[in-house]
């Protein structure tokens, strides 16, 4: 059981991956979850497009893409996170480069622990529970 850091072309973020580690368990802890196996892998703007295409038939660039691999209450995954479209996002919403990665890293958590943000209300429900869940950093 672990939370796994990898990067696919790009340079590993500046990140404390004991502290990151520790707050995603401190999260899935608050929706009645374990973190089993997690994996993070960054990777940019071409490598996100080229997963979605594969695996999800999406023809669109994305922040992250989440793979579910969770039983019962122990969450796993497999984490793409594309950190051109981080710094895009950050630049966009005028918020700091590493508050925007921290809010795309527990966004992936969330959906382990059964939030979504596709249908009508879930995208709110889903920045509560992101906002909340960066007030736990």
């Amino acid at each position: 059981m672990a939370v796994t850091y990898q990067t696919d072309g790009v340079k590993m973020p500046s990140i404390k991956k004991r502290e990151t580690t520790d707050w995603i368990k401190r999260v899935a802890a608050k929706y009645g979850r374990k973190v089993g196996d997690i994996a993070y892998i960054f990777c940019s703007d071409e490598k996100i497009l080229e997963v979605n295409r594969e695996y999800l038939q999406h023809d669109y660039y994305t922040d992250i893409i989440t793979f579910d691999y969770c039983e019962d209450n122990i969450i796993s995954g497999d984490l793409f996170i594309s950190l051109d479209t981080v710094r895009t996002n950050s630049e966009e919403f005028k918020t700091d480069y590493n508050e925007e990665l921290h809010r795309t890293i527990i966004h992936g958590v969330l959906h382990l622990c059964g939030i979504n943000d596709k249908g009508p209300g879930e995208r709110e429900i889903m920045e509560k529970a992101e906002n909340e869940a960066l007030a736990m950093i």
